[in-house]
């Protein structure tokens, strides 16, 4: 199954389930897919679709920060509900030992020796680990590897 027919098949099941958050949440899902192919002016990959579903993981995790500060828990309720399932479309993530493991190959395939060769590792990098892995964390890890 596609990525289409999967959001789809999700928007219907929600419909047919009358599950007013998950179906608005994946409205909003394919929304942006549409922008983004509208954007490209062809249909998203799959590395391109999980790289958008994470950026959206990002927005919910930034905003649900903002609204917990602000003392607005209906918000966080709402975007963590959003937040769940927008992540029930990304593939299982990736265990703290695996990113290790994949953080020492890409610094040993790139060559890194300091932090000034971050950008390359993180290039290596987030090709393999987009929607399994959080890129922030990740940057922070090779960030401390290539430090010490």
């Amino acid at each position: 199954m596609n990525i289409d027919e999967k959001v789809n098949s999700e928007m219907i099941a929600a419909a047919k389930a009358k599950d007013q958050v998950r179906l608005s949440a994946i409205r909003m899902v394919k929304a942006a897919m549409h922008n983004r192919e509208i954007d490209l002016k062809r249909k998203l990959s799959e590395v391109e679709f999980l790289q958008l579903l994470s950026s959206m993981v990002k927005q919910r995790k930034d905003s649900i920060d903002q609204f917990r500060k602000g003392g607005r828990e209906d918000l966080v309720n709402k975007e963590e509900a959003e937040l769940k399932v927008i992540q029930a479309f990304m593939p299982q993530q990736m265990s703290e030992e695996d990113v290790a493991r994949e953080i020492e190959t890409a610094i040993k395939e790139v060559g890194a020796i300091g932090i000034k060769d971050m950008g390359k590792v993180m290039k290596v990098l987030m090709q393999r680990l987009t929607g399994k892995a959080d890129g922030k964390q990740v940057g922070e890890k090779v960030k401390e590897k290539l430090s010490s």
